[in-house]
């Protein structure tokens, strides 16, 4: 029998769950010897996101839905620990149509919180965003703050929060979840702000910035928000929510002065635009008890994450490319040493 931890690692082909299946899985102190990843492979699914870790021998991978019983019921039973990261998670898709988002992250949490209870998971780490909170003027907010969410994705995942909580104080399932802010790093979908100015800033074209730029968020490296998940999967206390920022408040201007300036364009490549419904002025969160209880604190400074950070996205055109262009793009071999032969989506 194989000694540490198996995780089930949801939407772990995506860009915030690849980055802390290696951040486990290249850990030289992890406590797990098997990661299984879980992805329905939607848009911003990639398994070239995994493509370095394939022959590591200790990741295996399954492609289903979390909402699919039989895909949790065939995998649950080996898991000890459920890492959720699945979710529907750009803003202005969820005001366009809001039914995937109620469908995956919410009824999608629910039926994986039904499976792990059923399949004796014994912790399930819920990840979470700082938008449920909703805008704050000024301070920061705490774990204990009211959730107010005010878009259809902040909505969704405030009741997936709930749900997983709920199931905690229930079921007693050791539930922990993490709240962080706005991630940014190598292998984000160029939906996103940051490689999507990034990559049309290397193109030659145009970035749009909404209303007046005033809108303000705190910037988090990637990789320092999967080391604070880990920090709660080893050591956080069950039935605890936990903020991770990264300590860098920038307005959308702000944000966009300076990638305007690593990208070697001026404010002649902007153009404003329409601001989008209902959104949130400021986000902050205070990340004392991550950092008192856990010994969090982010290791990148933002200038320099972001440099290399648009980088990545300078010398690695054949990654974004066919993302940017749509769905159809081609997707690469991921060689599974838990099946044979190599297997494609």
């Amino acid at each position: 029998m194989q000694n540490g931890t198996h995780l089930l690692v949801t939407g772990g082909a995506g860009f915030i769950g690849s980055h802390y299946v290696r951040t486990v899985l290249r850990s030289a102190d992890a406590d797990v010897h098997t990661v299984t990843v879980l992805d329905k492979l939607t848009y911003a699914g990639n398994l070239a996101n995994l493509a370095d870790l394939a022959d590591l021998g200790r990741l295996r991978f399954r492609q289903g839905d979390i909402n699919d019983p039989g895909v949790l019921d065939a995998l649950l039973p080996r898991v000890d620990t459920v890492v959720h990261f699945a979710a529907e998670s750009h803003v202005d898709r969820s005001i366009e149509d809001s039914d995937a988002f109620l469908r995956t992250n919410a009824l999608g949490t629910q039926r994986l919180l039904d499976a792990s209870l059923r399949h004796g998971v014994r912790t399930f780490v819920h990840v979470s965003t700082d938008e449920v909170y909703g805008s704050i003027e000024r301070g920061s907010w705490d774990e204990h703050r009211p959730l107010r969410p005010n878009s259809p994705y902040s909505a969704s995942k405030a009741s997936a929060d709930l749900l997983a909580l709920a199931c905690h104080h229930t079921h007693g399932l050791d539930v922990r979840v993490t709240r962080c802010s706005n991630n940014y790093g190598p292998m984000q979908h160029p939906e996103k702000l940051v490689p999507h100015f990034v990559t049309r800033l290397i193109d030659g074209r145009s970035v749009p910035l909404y209303g007046d730029g005033d809108n303000v968020r705190d910037w988090l490296h990637v990789e320092d928000h999967c080391r604070g998940i880990e920090l709660v999967r080893r050591s956080g206390r069950p039935g605890e929510v936990y903020n991770i920022g990264g300590g860098t408040e920038l307005t959308n201007r702000q944000l966009t002065e300076r990638l305007l300036a690593a990208a070697g364009a001026d404010w002649s490549s902007v153009r404003h635009v329409p601001d989008r419904k209902g959104h949130d002025l400021r986000y902050s969160v205070d990340c004392r008890k991550a950092r008192d209880e856990l010994g969090y604190q982010p290791l990148h400074d933002f200038e320099s994450g972001l440099a290399a950070t648009v980088r990545w996205y300078q010398d690695h055109p054949g990654w974004w490319r066919p993302l940017a262009a749509g769905p159809a793009g081609p997707r690469p071999v991921f060689r599974d040493p838990a099946r044979s032969p190599a297997r494609t989506p």
